[in-house]
């Protein structure tokens, strides 16, 4: 037998023999049988605590992209692959650190190491880890540790009271969080933006244009489309502390002269009306199901006949209980506003047919769920 068997490794045949012999005495054939089925290895569907284990350390991910992000370790290997030592002098950190959160960053697939311990980029941390592109993550993941993850702890309590840390769904507080997360979560949106304006057919209409893009944020939504053909006018709608994002970001693709902008909350700006196609990207699950539903209707008065509304969320099922994002998410909707949450299709279809919107479908297209689109007869 061997010395020793390491927390929570089963023993073998041969193991489980020796040790019933030894240290419980048994000696007949048929003890000695009834000791070693007690020490079976389990069976494929035994439950073993691995998996909770890996929860408890599912918060590692993103503060160790953070902290290469905040250490420059991306932007330094952009130029090449270096060593640790060679990325410590460059960043000025030390080696031990760097070290360690780069390895990991291997075993995350977000870094690679050649036999000369030299470190490189991997096409996905290149796409989008680079603090010089537009799109990047990389601003996202250094706020995970500053804006998202400190009111995240106060969950417990949250629950306790059915209160929010913070409502950042309102004008008060909203501005100062939103300001910093709607540029680093454009990746999330550019391509299911892009996605719909082909599904439209922009590129092929002769006539003039107008969206409106609500709650806008970035813009990118409005900006995606504004890309697909000279005709497109976007009306983008936020909060007055907002629209500075949205102007910056327009310049940076360059857009800019075909946006204009209404300041206010989604509910009592005057959005104006005959307009081609409405955006809600990413904006119900702030609202709640009340606002929402009145926003819905409101929309619905914006359009043309023969308008098209879409809708950007992440959305769960009847039942809620899949996709796993989505239900996390709702989570953080909880944790970050006073009404805020995930929806299912079925849902977001009564609503919008409540509105009176008919042709309410899916479009399938990259993001966390499907668009929703619904046509004003």
């Amino acid at each position: 037998m061997r010395k020793g068997l390491s927390l929570g490794e089963l023993p073998t045949h041969k193991d489980s023999s020796a040790l019933c012999k030894s240290r419980f005495g048994f000696a007949d054939v048929k003890a000695l049988h009834d000791c070693r089925s007690s020490m079976k290895r389990p069976k494929k569907d035994q439950v073993t605590p691995e998996r909770l284990m890996q929860f408890g350390f599912a918060y590692a991910p993103p503060l160790i992209i953070g902290a290469a992000v905040s250490n420059k370790v991306f932007d330094s290997l952009a130029t090449g692959a270096k060593t640790v030592a060679q990325l410590s002098k460059e960043t000025g950190a030390p080696v031990r650190g760097l070290r360690a959160i780069m390895n990991a960053l291997i075993g995350l697939e977000l870094l690679k190491k050649d036999r000369q311990e030299k470190y490189s980029l991997t096409p996905e941390s290149e796409a989008f880890l680079l603090s010089n592109k537009i799109g990047t993550l990389a601003g996202f993941f250094a706020m995970v540790s500053t804006h998202i993850l400190p009111d995240w702890l106060h969950l417990s309590e949250a629950v306790k009271t059915g209160a929010p840390p913070i409502a950042l769904n309102q004008e008060a507080t909203g501005p100062e969080f939103f300001s910093i997360l709607v540029e680093n979560i454009i990746p999330m949106s550019y391509p299911a933006a892009t996605t719909l304006g082909r599904s439209l057919g922009l590129a092929k209409k002769r006539e003039p244009l107008r969206v409106l893009d609500i709650a806008a944020g970035s813009g990118i939504w409005g900006i995606a489309l504004a890309q697909q053909s000279p005709l497109v006018h976007v009306t983008a709608q936020d909060w007055p502390a907002m629209i500075p994002i949205t102007k910056r970001t327009t310049q940076k693709f360059g857009v800019s002269d075909r946006f204009s902008y209404v300041e206010g909350d989604v509910l009592e700006a005057d959005f104006g009306n005959d307009y081609d196609i409405a955006i809600l990207g990413h904006i119900l699950h702030t609202e709640g199901e009340e606002r929402s539903r009145k926003l819905l209707k409101k929309t619905f008065r914006a359009l043309k006949s023969g308008g098209v509304i879409a809708i950007g969320e992440w959305l769960v099922n009847d039942q809620r209980t899949e996709p796993l994002p989505s239900l996390i998410f709702a989570v953080n909707m909880f944790i970050h506003s006073e009404r805020g949450d995930t929806f299912s299709f079925k849902e977001i279809k009564g609503w919008l047919e409540e509105a009176r919107f008919k042709r309410v479908r899916k479009l399938e297209a990259p993001g966390p769920s499907p668009l929703i689109l619904a046509t004003k007869p």
